[in-house]
């Protein structure tokens, strides 16, 4: 059985910077790509960054993050790594890990249908 688990986040003032972490195991094949989401209290899950995991790992971001968030893949640790610079009140959230074994990814890789396993969260929250 496939398990995410996510690691890092935590709280930071605004204009500050975090880093949350997620390792896959359990896996028997290699995941087609991995990303990270995000929900607020009150608002529907989004797609903040995704990442292709197979040579080249072309990367896709929500417009909301570009230029502060970045988005990278350790291919002997099956892990992702989401680094979240100049961060905004805005940016407070629970963070989530996705992963899709076995399945097409289709770009722009933020679609929660486009992963069929999720790690159990991380809170991020940036204050004023």
């Amino acid at each position: 059985q496939v398990r995410l688990e996510e690691s890092g986040g935590g709280s930071v003032q605004a204009g500050g910077s975090l880093t949350v972490s997620c390792a896959a195991s359990g896996y028997t094949y290699r995941s087609n790509c991995m990303g990270w989401f995000r929900q607020a209290p009150g608002k529907e899950r989004e797609g903040v960054a995704g990442i292709y995991t197979t040579a080249g790992g072309a990367t896709y971001y929500a417009d909301s993050v570009k230029g502060r968030f970045a988005i990278s893949f350790d291919n002997p640790k099956n892990a992702v790594t989401l680094h979240m610079n100049n961060l905004t009140p805005e940016d407070t959230a629970i963070y989530y890990c996705a992963a899709s074994f076995g399945r097409v990814c289709q770009p722009p890789l933020l679609r929660t249908t486009d992963y069929n396993y999720w790690g159990q969260g991380t809170q991020v929250t940036v204050s004023s």
